[in-house]
């Protein structure tokens, strides 16, 4: 998938009125998930993405190689994601759905499911929502 297009899944899906917008949505939520994976999980999706995209992955990269892999739950994740698109909570939770959503269609499946047992369960549930589904 190229970067036009992901940004265009972004928008559409996440129904955002600018392509600004879902750049914005894109970047929070992988700069603050490259701050929750190891950095080896962070740096082999970033692979697989348009590099623009995958930039905002390598920019939590630390320690020489060993990676931030902070700890934090869903609402630490969702806090920092709405701070970053400057946007209330609820929305955040959505749009990073939406754009883990579309990082699953452009990735395969065994790197999402990297990052999907890197992360704990109140997070996985961010990755296996989708657009349509239940953060239940």
């Amino acid at each position: 998938m190229q970067h036009d297009e992901f940004i265009g899944q972004v928008q559409n899906r996440a129904n955002l009125p600018s392509r600004g917008d879902a750049e914005g949505a894109t970047r929070a939520t992988l700069e603050t998930l490259g701050e929750r994976i190891p950095e080896n999980v962070a740096v082999k999706l970033a692979s697989e993405l348009p590099q623009e995209i995958g930039e905002h992955l390598r920019r939590t990269v630390t320690m020489a190689g060993a990676g931030s892999g902070e700890r934090f739950g869903r609402d630490e994740f969702i806090r920092r994601v709405a701070q970053r698109s400057y946007t209330d909570e609820p929305q955040a939770a959505y749009q990073s759905r939406v754009v883990l959503e579309v990082l699953r269609d452009a990735t395969t499946s065994g790197s999402v499911n990297k990052v999907r047992d890197a992360l704990p369960e109140d997070l996985r549930v961010l990755v296996d929502a989708g657009s349509s589904g239940s953060l239940e």
